[in-house]
């Protein structure tokens, strides 16, 4: 189930304007110049920021043994994710729904749309 560095780092890369680099001295994702996400050494976890703190407390009741905050995100929303508690496909949500908080409206837009025209011909091929 755990995922490792490189899952994370291909996953992390595999989102349109991704890139990785230095925050704080420690290697991060950044989607054009917004942090994205970071491996914690220290706790084997990965930072997620969430839509809010009432969100990060809801997850920290819901299951604590995958999320947790340490003193420093207790004011932020942002929740630390057990990489040994989830999985690939998991850890691809998860990122999926911080790329679309962040992600430059246009890289969305294309995005969006790519996705109703594949939608469409997918449509019209079943119907054949």
């Amino acid at each position: 189930m755990a995922i490792s560095k490189a899952d994370l780092r291909r996953i992390a890369l595999s989102f349109p304007e991704a890139s990785e680099k230095l925050s704080y001295g420690k290697p991060s994702f950044f989607i054009a110049k917004k942090f994205f996400t970071r491996l914690r050494d220290e706790d084997a976890s990965i930072v997620w920021i969430v839509g809010s703190i009432d969100e990060r407390d809801h997850l920290l009741e819901m299951d604590p043994r995958t999320y947790f905050i340490t003193d420093h995100y207790r004011d932020y929303p942002s929740v630390l994710v057990r990489i040994a508690r989830i999985d690939k496909t998991i850890l691809r949500k998860m990122l999926e729904r911080r790329f679309r908080a962040i992600a430059p409206k246009k890289v969305l837009k294309e995005m969006d749309a790519a996705a109703a025209s594949a939608s469409k011909k997918k449509s019209r091929l079943s119907k054949t």
